[in-house]
């Protein structure tokens, strides 16, 4: 265990430095912005393309891991939409939010730092299936249902859009997965600056995810909720696909623990943007994403632990 606490530290101590740099104003909320710009917009995918297009494709995708992982988020997904209108009461674009929040991981960030650091270049690929997953269906459905009781179907549409088609890691999961299948190799000098863009992926992106949580606040009367969707974001959620991958469906045991830790990261920032947008219970959602993101250091090494011992 101390083993897989030490191999997540340096990755949760960027975030705690961001955090800090934020909270003692050695970096200002514009800084942040261009950071998270940069690592979102350009390492992050020349990251994952590098990685996708750099492996043979039937070794990077696995369309019954895919399915299972997808079948495990709507699962979950609909149990949480049910748990808020039901148990909790809640309007239809409150409980859409609370929905995602539960099944939307923060892959972007989190994501590419830790599958490196514990498969190394082949966590790439059940990185992609995850973000496609997560991104282009359960997203999806979560901003139609936050976005329909507002009339705003064009703008639902367009939100859908931008967060999928014209995200650009789902565009760089898109070429590399193009490369890969027909075997075109990278120019040397294109591998080589994709290489060195994508370096700076980890540590930037880590870092403006801490600075991100240094000025969200947990009001008291939104603990409740929040805690319900961390509960199920960090043990709900990745003990389902572990079920599911381990026990119904016929895929080796790296797909297995590659899909659990996954899971296990917590609620993604792209959700509270799409809450907010809809104001489907924004402050909420934004509770959760701090608190998950917190009780994660505990729990992601945790969650490794279990699968790779």
């Amino acid at each position: 265990m101390i083993a897989f606490v030490r191999l997540s530290l340096p990755i949760f101590g960027v975030v705690a430095l961001g955090w800090a740099a934020m909270r003692t104003r050695l970096a200002t909320p514009g800084a942040l912005d261009a950071l998270a710009a940069f690592s979102f917009r350009f390492a992050l995918p020349a990251l994952v393309l590098r990685l996708i297009a750099g492996q043979p494709l039937d070794r990077s995708f696995d369309p019954v891991f895919y399915g299972g992982y997808l079948a495990s988020g709507g699962l979950v997904f609909a149990f949480m939409f049910g748990l808020s209108r039901v148990l909790a009461r809640q309007p239809v674009v409150a409980a859409g939010a609370h929905a995602t929040a539960t099944t939307v991981s923060n892959l972007g960030f989190l994501g590419p730092p830790l599958m490196l650091a514990f498969f190394g270049d082949r966590g790439a690929g059940p990185l992609a299936m995850a973000i496609l997953a997560e991104i282009l269906v359960l997203l999806s459905v979560g901003a139609v249902i936050m976005g329909v009781t507002h009339g705003g179907g064009a703008s639902v549409g367009s939100l859908v859009l931008h967060g999928t088609v014209a995200n650009p890691i789902v565009v760089a999961i898109v070429l590399g997965a193009t490369l890969a299948a027909t075997g075109i190799a990278l120019p040397m000098p294109l591998d080589r600056f994709l290489g060195f863009l994508g370096g700076a992926a980890g540590p930037t992106a880590l870092f403006a995810l801490g600075g991100a949580l240094a000025i969200q606040r947990i009001d008291s009367r939104t603990a409740l909720t929040a805690a319900a969707i961390t509960s199920a974001k960090l043990v709900a959620y990745p003990a389902l696909v572990w079920f599911v991958l381990a026990r119904l469906l016929p895929v080796e045991a790296f797909w297995v623990q590659a899909g659990v830790l996954m899971a296990s990261l917590p609620s993604a920032g792209n959700v509270y943007v799409v809450a907010q947008r809809y104001a489907a219970d924004a402050e909420r959602v934004s509770a959760a994403i701090v608190l998950s993101t917190v009780i994660s250091v505990g729990t992601v090494p945790l969650a490794a632990w279990l699968m790779l011992r």
